[in-house]
C-alpha cells in the first residue's frame, strides 16, 4: 500500500473548532456541490459522480480534535483510506494534513503517483484557506 502525505497547512483556529466541520460530509456541500455531479451527503456518508465514475465514501473513524478516516462505500478499482489529520500546536494554531493510503500496482503508481501528491497538496491548501476564511 502506497502512502501519500500532503504538506502541512496552518489553520488559525483551535482543533476543536475545526473538527466539527471536517467530520460531517453534509457540511462539505457548499464547497463541493458545484465541483462534482450528483453530490449527496449525510453526516457520515457521501456520494457523487466525478469524471463519469460514481463514488461513495464513508467516515469510519472520528477522533475529536485529531483525525477523520474516510474509506470507499462502493466498489472501486483498488483499495484506499484517506485521513484528515489535525495537530494543534497553539491555542489558535492547528496544522492540517491529508494522508492517502492507496493500493495500486507499479504501472498505476508510475502514471498517477505524482498527480496524487500534487492533488493532495492542492486540496490541503484549499481546505486550510477555506477553514481560515469561514470559521
Amino acid at each position: 500500500m502506497e502512502k501519500y502525505e500532503s504538506q502541512q497547512q496552518q489553520v488559525l483556529r483551535p482543533a476543536d473548532a475545526i473538527f466539527p466541520v471536517i467530520s460531517n460530509f453534509a457540511l462539505y456541500t457548499p464547497v463541493l456541490k458545484d465541483k462534482v455531479e450528483q453530490w449527496e451527503a449525510t453526516e457520515d456518508r457521501c456520494s457523487f459522480k466525478l469524471k463519469g465514475f460514481n463514488i461513495a465514501l464513508q467516515m469510519i473513524e472520528k477522533e475529536p480534535g485529531r483525525h477523520v478516516k474516510i474509506v470507499p462505500d462502493c466498489s472501486l478499482p483498488g483499495d484506499f483510506a484517506f485521513w484528515i489529520q489535525l495537530k494543534q500546536v497553539a491555542p489558535a494554531d492547528t496544522r492540517i494534513r491529508l494522508v492517502l493510503h492507496a493500493e495500486m500496482n507499479m504501472m498505476i503508481k508510475m502514471m498517477i503517483g505524482g498527480k496524487l501528491q500534487k492533488g493532495l497538496d492542492q486540496v490541503a491548501q484549499a481546505l486550510a484557506e477555506g477553514l481560515n476564511r469561514n470559521l
